[in-house]
């Protein structure tokens, strides 16, 4: 089972404050941990929402807003993907990650071909394995 992991963004990380050396290093060595057991596929931080963009689809037309996203009540500052055996175990090593106070992490299975069923045609299932192989390649 893959889950993302959602680290949510806080005063600090929305204003563009970067994580001193010691939470660095902590990070460092929990991703080291994920790692050597086989359970991370990826993670990264994200930049803060007034870097971002969002596009909004209405009918035909396309309207694009500019960060920061003030109206978002729970903006996302970074991610995992994880192979894990269930949630539980996602859970087990979600508090293990060296997070302090206030922190919140956020946990989703993420689909897999087979919960589509029936309703996934064979093409549409080779397309997302596919999409899915090129995400492992390095840029």
């Amino acid at each position: 089972m893959r889950f993302m992991i959602l680290v949510k963004a806080n005063k600090d990380s929305e204003a563009g404050v970067l994580p001193d050396e010691k939470i660095l290093t902590a990070m460092g060595k929990f991703n080291q941990q994920l790692e050597k057991a086989g359970v991370l596929l990826a993670g990264e931080g994200l930049q803060a929402s007034s870097k971002g963009a969002r596009v909004k689809f209405s009918g035909g037309k396309r309207t694009v807003t500019d960060g920061p996203f003030t109206e978002t009540k729970e903006p996302v500052a970074g991610f995992w993907v994880w192979q894990v055996k269930s949630k539980e175990e996602a859970i087990e090593w979600v508090k293990r990650a060296p997070f302090g106070d206030g922190a919140e992490i956020e946990i989703r299975q993420v689909f897999e071909a087979e919960d589509f069923g029936p309703a996934l045609k064979p093409e549409f299932k080779e397309q997302e394995e596919r999409t899915r192989a090129l995400g492992t390649k390095k840029r």
